[in-house]
């Protein structure tokens, strides 16, 4: 049983768990009176010391953990309705189920640390402060997107946020996320970098080699590792001869979480950060799931089975879990949270409209962000006679 403890959040920390989009309904509670909840089960370590399981937590936290959530999981659907609309091109890998790995993440750090991920980035973004217009354009390959349309599902960027993407090929945003994390120390700027990947790229050369030069280094980089247990349609124990991934990097410390637990992400996270400002690289394993398939071509039934993931919703959701805590607590009604759902509801919809609205990039647009500007370069057609532009 939740205890209260007296104390408060600090206006900053009130400030991080402040929801994504409109404030609670009435009636719900704001209040930033401190409680301790504790984790879903225990954390398994690896040569370190783990945290403690009771979480410091508040009413208006955990109601910005439902909204944020919830927008998430509504706007993920939203995309699925999209992609089989043909409005969504190409690639679509969609986050449904994951959803208290980015909030929980978020809570425990700042927006001047990195994150940096795979494809299965949309959550991630609006985690970052991204808009939900902003998303469903760059989904939709429209001017307003946040990568201006030319991204799409896979490479969603917030630059101001440091939210460095959205990367499509399998385990190379981890060099990536090493290097930012080696700008980090060399500037001294005393933040750290999250560095996230998926069970299916736990096998990749190049993680145990930046893992080397992270852990020589001491960088202030996390390893997430997102464990959904299907790397594509190959379950991990078929893919990984040890697939205690937490425990892969040997001489670096490890972490497994529950990762359909918010309030056991955010303690991981939190626990992570102090300890890679100290000591260098972390591996924390996120023991999550997805809904959907890997892909949206992939139907996601063909290499389990639906009593599996009608089990997973039943027992471990993660927007439910924080709405039985809601309850228990009495910060707010069955009702208030369902009120909160609808409105979430209109707000993705608004916003989709207001993407549809969004044209589409001019053509010049192909040549931007390719090479230096005023570098003299010049485009031809097929017959090298005719030039087509100047690349700017």
């Amino acid at each position: 049983m939740a205890a209260a403890i007296l104390r408060r959040l600090s206006p900053a920390a009130a400030q991080r768990v402040a929801p994504l989009g409109r404030a609670a309904a009435r009636g719900v509670s704001d209040s930033a009176d401190a409680v301790t909840v504790e984790t879903s089960v225990p954390f398994l370590p690896h040569h370190v010391d783990p945290p403690p399981r009771e979480v410091a937590t508040s009413a208006r936290e955990l109601v910005a953990f439902f909204h944020d959530m919830a927008l998430m999981r509504r706007a993920e659907i939203a995309a699925d309705s999209l992609y089989k609309a043909k409005l969504i091109r190409g690639f679509c890998h969609l986050y449904d189920g994951q959803e208290a790995v980015a909030v929980g993440m978020e809570a425990a750090v700042t927006r001047a640390d990195a994150i940096i991920t795979a494809y299965r980035d949309h959550c991630l973004y609006l985690a970052r402060g991204g808009s939900l217009v902003a998303a469903f354009a760059e989904l939709m390959g429209r001017r307003d997107g946040c990568s201006r349309g030319k991204g799409g599902s896979m490479h969603f960027y917030k630059r101001d946020a440091n939210f460095f993407g959205g990367h499509g090929i399998v385990g190379a945003q981890v060099p990536l996320g090493c290097g930012i994390a080696f700008a980090q120390r060399y500037r001294k700027e005393g933040t750290v970098t999250f560095d996230l990947y998926g069970d299916g790229a736990a096998n990749q050369g190049q993680l145990f080699e930046a893992l080397n030069m992270a852990a020589l280094w001491k960088l202030p980089v996390v390893l997430v590792c997102e464990n959904n247990h299907y790397g594509m349609g190959t379950a991990e124990w078929k893919a990984s001869k040890s697939p205690a991934y937490y425990k892969r990097g040997d001489y670096v410390p490890g972490l497994k979480v529950d990762g359909m637990d918010v309030l056991a992400v955010k303690q991981a996270c939190k626990f992570a950060k102090e300890h890679v400002l100290e000591n260098g690289p972390i591996i924390l394993e996120m023991d999550t799931y997805r809904y959907h398939g890997h892909s949206m071509s992939d139907p996601g039934s063909t290499y389990r089975t639906r009593d599996e993931i009608a089990g997973i919703r039943q027992e471990r959701d993660p927007i439910e879990r924080v709405r039985k805590l809601i309850l228990a607590h009495d910060f707010a009604t069955a009702q208030e949270l369902k009120d909160m759902e609808k409105q979430i509801r209109k707000e993705v919809d608004n916003a989709i409209a207001k993407a549809k609205e969004s044209p589409m990039p001019d053509p010049s647009e192909l040549f931007t962000n390719v090479y230096v500007n005023d570098c003299g370069l010049e485009s031809f057609g097929v017959d090298r006679k005719v030039v087509r532009t100047v690349l700017p």
